[in-house]
Order: C-alpha cells, then structure tokens, then sequence
C-alpha cells in the first residue's frame, strides 16, 4: 500500500500486519479532548488507554460542526461537498430544517463499511447516523426515530434493523426489555443500552468492523454548555461503555488483534444569546429573496434564485455596515475559507458566531434572545470546537501523543490499518503513530 504524505511517497507496512484484523470506532458525541487529558473528569478507561495507547491534542473536525456530516465525514473521509451531507436536516423552502437525514442512499461517497465488505470483511454498526438502508452493514441497528412520536425510537429501529429481527435479539440478550425513556435522550441508559448492544454484537458476531455512536454528551453539553455536573454524569457513562467494550473484546478473544479507536464529532461552546439573523435580513428587504439556514453556531446563506449574485453582493454589504455592536457578534466565512472546507457547494457566503452567542432561523421577534446551554456548528478553527482522538491496541504505537490530526485522517487510518481501499479519502496516515517499518 503507498499512502501519499505531502510530496514524499513512502511505503508503509504495517508491523505483524495480520494482527490488526478488528477495528472498533468509537464516536462519543461532543467528544473533547479535555475528557482524556484532564483528571477532573471521570474517565478512567479513556484516560488509561489515552496513556497507553495513542491521542491528540486536537482533532479539527468539518464546517458546520454538526453531527451529520461530521460522521458522514469520518465513514467517507471527504468532506461535506464531496460526500452530500450538508447539514443535519434538509433545508426547506422557507428556510426551516426539514426532516432529519436518515438513508444511506443521500450519502455519495464510498464509505468505510463498503470498503470492508469487498474486502470480504465483516461490518457492524450500532447507532451511527445517516446508516438506515446500508447494504454494507451486515449487523445494523441504525440511528432513527419514529416520525410520529420522535421520543420512541423501538419501533422504527426495529423496522429498520438488519438482519430482520437483530433489534429483538440484542434486547433479548443484551438490554433486556426497553421502555421508551431508556432508548432516547431523556435518559442516560440511552448509552449504556447502546453499548450492552454493541458489546453483544463484538461477542456474537465478532466483526472486523464497528462503528458505535454514544449520544448522551452531545444532548447534556446542549442542555448545561461545557461543564457542569451534567457533562460529568454523561462523560462517566460513555467511558463506562468503553469499558465495556474492551471487556467485550477481551471475553471475544480477538482484544490482542483490535485496533480501538474513540473520537467524536465536534466539540462544544457555552452559549448566553441567540441570533436571529434573518431579521437582518427582512430590515432590510431582503428576506423574500435569501435567508440564513442557521447549524447552531453558524448559518449559510440560501439564495433562492441560485443566479442572484446581486442580492449576495447586498447581504455582504449589509453585514459590513451593521452597527459594530452587532458586527462584532460574528464573522463572515467566505472566499478561499470557505471554499477550502468544502461545505455545502450551494451557498457562496455563511456567519460563525462569536464566543457565547449562536444563530437560530427565527424571522420574527427581536435580534437577541437568551439562549444558555451549549451548542456547536461553529467554523473549526479554534479549540473549543475541535473533537479528541484515542487509538489503542493493534497496529498503534504505545504511549504515544500528536499536537493535531484532522477528522478525515481518522478513516483513512482505518482503511490502512485493514487493508482497504478508500481511494477517496482526503485525510493523512501518521506512520509517527502507527507500528510501521519505512523504506523510500
């Protein structure tokens, strides 16, 4: 295999390459680096395979940081533009979100599962977004919820696992019988119960790829920002279903031969006020012709006669002729900055928030409301929205660390650490930390 760093071209073989034969992703929704690195926090399995394995200091994730396209990004290894998920929802006529995106089919890059399955690989995955009609998992249990009643997510997982049934199995023998509040949000059984089904599945059917996302970080960060005992609490259970799949992995008998991987998705900023942008946009009557499509911590400007580069012209300037009082609440992303994260190839312009403040899509009422918590979405370039990186066991050196990685580097790892080809991938491979020999 020749993986291409910059302008040098080496050739890169894993050390006792058979050994790498498994390969489990982790994605702790709202993952920070500060979880693993610092002791405040409850972490005990992170921190001691972040000690013995490999981390980083930080992981730039995608624009918008949001969860969609950020996992997206780490099954493709391209960015939004290349791999079709631009946002959590899709983007309605009048601006709104407009249903969650949930089929595999919206997704337009070849993906890690695919990879492993022409490799003759076996795939699982438990929760990972935008993965219902995956024909490349063989051990499905999707993220997806019912359309009627998004509380309860039973019936639609049930309806969307595969194979047919799989969901009845894992409550059978993993979870034992779930009430609707212990497989949702509300709840942080919603991760554990995730994990005793992945754990099940690592046993079971021992497959050489899985991909697992824990969600209950993300949900508390949103309710009570970065800290706070609620961030402690759903930290604590995400490393305590780590734990259990490295428990898992041993009991399997396959621990020596998996490399383990734990990142996330984005990072998270504590929020006092929101913005309403688009009521810039109706002051100055411009609202019948764009708005703000707002991902939390920035917004992208939708023009809706896609050849109107007059009335982009018009937002720019009336953005730069806001009061400063309002000007400085933001920043405009355009040009080579936006152009080089790749995002939503439809939109030419998009704001990211100042610290504490963050967009909504409202169109009416006043410019500012209180908005606590937390939020992301934010452009990646500061350290607050980046995610973290473990790796541990085959394949990656011991007791090991790097300053800064990228979230596209991470697919590409596992497709070297497999052996699978994912010609598309954007992202690097370290050989710093990897078990590696190198000849030129």
């Amino acid at each position: 295999m020749q993986i291409v760093l910059h302008s040098l071209v080496l050739s890169i073989l894993p050390v006792n390459a058979q050994e790498v034969k498994h390969v489990v992703l982790i994605s702790i929704d709202g993952f920070r680096p500060e979880f693993y690195k610092e002791e405040s926090w409850p972490t005990a399995n992170m921190g001691i395979l972040a000690r013995k394995g490999v981390y980083a200091d930080e992981v730039r994730t995608i624009f918008p940081s949001v969860t969609y396209p950020s996992h997206t990004t780490l099954a493709t290894g391209v960015f939004p533009a290349g791999h079709g998920i631009y946002y959590n929802t899709k983007v309605g006529d009048n601006g709104k979100p407009e249903g969650w995106i949930y089929d595999f089919k919206e997704i337009k890059a070849r993906t890690i599962w695919q990879a492993a399955k022409e490799k003759g690989l076996s795939t699982a995955s438990v929760s990972w977004p935008v993965t219902v009609n995956n024909p490349y998992i063989d051990y499905n249990i999707p993220e997806i919820w019912s359309m009627k009643n998004p509380v309860d997510r039973r019936g639609a997982t049930s309806s969307y696992a595969n194979p047919k049934g799989l969901f009845e199995e894992v409550v059978e023998n993993a979870t034992g019988t779930l009430g609707m509040n212990e497989y949702n949000l509300t709840s942080l059984r919603m991760d554990a119960n995730l994990g005793r089904i992945a754990a099940y599945i690592v046993e079971r059917y021992k497959p050489n790829l899985l991909t697992l996302h824990l969600p209950n970080t993300d949900g508390a960060q949103h309710r009570a920002g970065r800290n706070g005992d609620q961030v402690k609490r759903a930290i604590a259970g995400a490393d305590y279903v780590v734990g259990e799949i490295y428990d898992a992995l041993e009991r399997a008998g396959i621990l020596e031969n998996t490399a383990l991987i734990i990142t996330g998705d984005h990072g998270f900023v504590s929020t006092h006020t929101s913005i309403s942008p688009n009521i810039w946009l109706k002051e100055n009557n411009l609202g019948d012709k764009a708005f703000f499509f707002s991902a939390g911590g920035a917004a992208f400007l939708h023009v809706k006669d896609k050849k109107d580069t007059r009335t982009i012209e018009k937002v720019k300037h009336l953005l730069c002729n806001l009061p400063l009082s309002e000007r400085s609440l933001f920043r405009v992303i355009e040009g080579e900055k936006l152009k080089k994260m790749e995002s939503d190839p439809g939109v030419d312009l998009a704001i990211s928030a100042g610290d504490g403040f963050y967009f909504d899509n409202k169109t009416e009422g006043p410019l500012l409301n209180n908005g606590t918590g937390g939020k992301h979405g934010y452009y990646p370039d500061f350290h607050n929205i980046y995610t973290g990186f473990i790796a541990y066991g085959a394949g990656f050196k011991h007791a090991k660390s790097i300053s800064f990685m990228q979230m596209e580097d991470i697919p590409a790892i596992i497709a070297f650490l497999l052996d699978m080809d994912l010609p598309g991938a954007k992202g690097m491979v370290y050989p710093g930390i990897l078990e590696v020999s190198e000849s030129e």
